[in-house]
């Protein structure tokens, strides 16, 4: 992964960016463009001698600061796609401003009430592909954090109520391909909601999944995005088996914003709407902040680190004897492990030493 990065200075795809937005990422590192996988036809022994030779060559250059690359590729991800939310937003908001300023004639109004519908259903599909574009580390609500979106949920019938009416009890907990309860607490009704939340969270915590409490005081529970299809249709609950489990909707719903049906000359509800839209924009503007300082100091520790790690120097001595030894075999791994590699890029990492 070290290997295979570049500088830009620019972001391609975000739109409406406001001055400033990427003051601490002038110089951004962003993830080379990964080559496309061979397809086996006529060419079968040349793809298997290109994967067979490749391998230890890319293992190695692969292994090198590996965790601080996926925090960089986050943070750039997580920015290009805030920015063009932010953009998004900010069209909604003046849209909704215009409606709630003074009275229109019934054509302009009809113009306003059609654009507005356009730009929210332009935000409704960027919100509808965050797993995507988003890099994994910006959640449904918008949050980043630095580490990877979180999926919450709750777990049908399974309440405070519903434990301490069942009296002192022991609850044991399995998820996914565990095989059966894993662990199990005890349970009694005069002990805080705090206390039960704790105990349920030591239970699942080690099975990837998190306990908490929600401002209605229900339990809320959560996972990484990517261990959420393992972790949906498979916890089970001893006395219960499998029980059923509900995503939390996201607090951002634009298709409920006036103006988007029949409420759109009801100034409460514009108001509401643009209220929604001004607080979204805030939560997107922390986390852009979030993310840029989180590119910052994980690009000045790259640039600090004068000292390469034991891998980088066995990744270029191993590439250093392979490259002397002009065989076919070695001459076809260094072309592999070159695929993808630019003169732009090679520039781009001895700027860094």
């Amino acid at each position: 992964m070290a290997m295979e990065t570049t500088l830009r200075t620019t972001t391609a795809g975000a739109t409406g960016s406001t001055p400033g937005a990427r003051a601490n990422a002038s110089s951004r590192l962003v993830p080379a463009r990964a080559a496309e996988p061979t397809t086996e036809s006529g060419g079968d022994k040349l793809a298997a001698g290109t994967a067979h030779g490749a391998a230890p060559l890319r293992s190695k250059a692969a292994s090198v600061g590996g965790a601080l690359q996926d925090q960089v590729a986050r943070a750039q991800q997580a920015l290009d796609y805030l920015d063009q939310v932010a953009s998004q937003l900010e069209a909604v908001k003046g849209e909704l401003s215009s409606k709630l300023a003074g009275a229109r004639t019934a054509s302009r109004q009809q113009s306003s009430d059609t654009q507005l519908s356009a730009h929210v259903r332009q935000l409704t599909s960027t919100l509808a592909s965050r797993r995507r574009k988003a890099g994994g580390g910006v959640d449904s609500n918008l949050n980043f954090t630095g580490k990877p979106a979180a999926q919450r949920f709750r777990i049908r019938d399974l309440d405070l109520a519903s434990l301490r009416n069942a009296g002192p009890q022991s609850v044991a907990f399995s998820v996914g391909g565990h095989g059966g309860p894993q662990l199990s607490v005890n349970i009694d009704p005069d002990q805080t909601d705090e206390e039960i939340a704790a105990l349920l969270n030591r239970a699942l915590a080690p099975m990837g999944v998190n306990t908490g409490l929600d401002n209605r005081g229900g339990f809320v529970f959560a996972t990484p995005e990517a261990n959420w299809p393992a972790v949906k249709d498979s916890i089970a609950i001893s006395g219960r088996g499998r029980v059923a489990t509900d995503e939390v909707a996201p607090d951002l719903a634009p298709q409920q914003w006036a103006g988007n049906g029949n409420n759109g000359s009801n100034g409460d509800a514009l108001r509401s709407s643009l209220r929604e839209v001004v607080q979204a924009l805030e939560r997107v503007r922390r986390s852009r902040d979030a993310a840029s300082n989180a590119l910052s100091a994980a690009t000045v520790e790259m640039t600090q680190a004068t000292t390469p790690p034991p891998e980088a120097a066995e990744a270029a001595q191993e590439f250093a004897s392979t490259a002397s030894n002009p065989d076919y075999e070695s001459l076809l791994a260094l072309t592999s492990a070159l695929v993808g590699v630019s003169r732009e890029r090679v520039l781009a990492l001895l700027g860094l030493r």
